[in-house]
């Protein structure tokens, strides 16, 4: 009872509580080690409850009281390791201190094993799923909104499963959000790691429904190709790699299809449906700009000139391309990159492209030089300054280039 006064005068009290609390549970402490442990687990659930409460009421001393609280609860698992008492009834309270106090002291289940054993574990388990069903789930693109006594049941419930080791339980309480695609990514990945193969392909199927193949798409996309290239189902593997690529074609999408197609022995035809697809969109210059990369990739250098000049790229494209061409045809590289140089100086941010600039014109002094042209060069330069004159970070950055 003494003790009882202590913690509420101190948690009452105008002062600073942490020395009077200290006390506190240094006495309950000693309870303990005095093996006067029926006392102590009563004392104790009234210490962490008082402590909790603070917590939630006295943010300004989180630290002092967190640390009180902590060790709180570690000699109240201690006095109930010793003490046989009701494991119902504990179960019963440790599940009530994480719902009903979150900001409270973390419960550790394997402090509580032996108290709990195979009765209490099983009705903590019936409880604590219980109220996770009960939670309503967060559709795909449904805000969250925080409360509090929700996101305890969760943490219960997850920590819950991790101790048991149990998949179900916690893909249960991890579905109870479905707000964006990474909380199937983070299902998905989960059932990866348990070996479940069919169902890391029904969570990832379900999220690529939700988002539409968009956003998180391409990860859950790459758990559940692992999967199907563990399993040996390359078809699987292939055709959802086809669709992301076609969902969002570029360099990174088409070099994962070409890798499982490779594996699954059907490139050729697959090479074939992409460039069919490339083509029919190349009036968009970004899709165009993915097959010429593509083309130059698989060493048609040719056909990706072609294409580019009928279609168009980006100018970070043409300047991979002027690079590949400059082996065969330096008059092409040349008109490229002059018309990279102008289109960066007239640019009204060039002020930030002087290294594009730079390196651009050293490329075409390499050019010039390399088909006996180097007055040309010379004479293109002095052009280039004399218009520029103002631009003396410009000029000073092709002094320094020795340009």
């Amino acid at each position: 009872m003494r003790t009882r006064v202590a913690v509420e005068a101190a948690l009452t009290g105008g002062d600073d509580p942490g020395q009077a609390l200290s006390e506190v549970v240094a006495a309950l402490e000693g309870l303990v080690r005095a093996a006067k442990v029926t006392d102590a687990v009563e004392l104790a659930e009234y210490v962490v409850e008082s402590l909790a409460s603070a917590l939630a009421r006295l943010p300004e001393r989180v630290t002092v009281l967190r640390e009180l609280a902590d060790r709180a609860l570690a000699a109240h698992a201690t006095a109930c390791r010793l003490h046989q008492g009701d494991p119902l009834r504990l179960a019963r309270w440790l599940l009530s201190l994480q719902v009903e106090h979150p900001e409270g002291p973390q419960v550790q289940l394997t402090d509580y094993a032996g108290a709990l054993g195979a009765a209490g574990l099983a009705a903590y388990r019936e409880a604590a799923e219980a109220l996770c069903v009960a939670l309503p789930v967060l559709e795909f693109a449904q805000r969250p909104v925080f409360d509090r006594r929700r996101w305890a049941v969760l943490r219960v419930a997850e920590d819950l499963a991790e101790h048991l080791g149990d998949v179900d339980l916690h893909v249960t309480a991890l579905a109870k959000d479905l707000s964006s695609g990474w909380h199937y990514l983070r299902i998905a990945t989960l059932l990866q790691e348990a070996g479940r193969s069919e169902q890391v392909l029904e969570w990832v199927g379900r999220g690529l429904t939700a988002s539409g193949w968009r956003g998180v798409a391409s990860r859950l996309v790459d758990v559940a190709v692992d999967e199907c290239v563990r399993m040996g189902w390359f078809d699987r593997a292939v055709s959802m790699r086809m669709r992301i690529f076609s969902n969002q074609p570029a360099m990174d999408t088409y070099l994962r299809l070409r890798t499982v197609a490779e594996h699954a022995g059907s490139w050729p035809e697959q090479r074939d449906l992409v460039l069919r697809r490339l083509a029919e969109g190349s009036g968009d210059v970004a899709v165009n700009s993915v097959l010429v990369r593509v083309l130059i990739h698989d060493e048609q250098p040719e056909a990706a000139w072609q294409t580019a000049v009928a279609h168009g790229c980006t100018d970070e494209v043409w300047a991979e391309l002027a690079r590949v061409r400059s082996a065969d045809h330096p008059g092409d590289a040349i008109a490229v990159y002059r018309g990279l140089v102008e289109q960066a100086l007239d640019d009204d941010t060039h002020a930030h492209n002087e290294a594009l600039v730079v390196e651009l014109l050293a490329q075409l002094r390499t050019l010039f030089t390399r088909t006996g042209r180097q007055d040309a060069f010379n004479s293109y330069l002095d052009g280039v300054k004399g218009r520029h004159i103002a631009d003396r970070q410009l000029l000073d950055e092709l002094t320094k280039r020795g340009l």
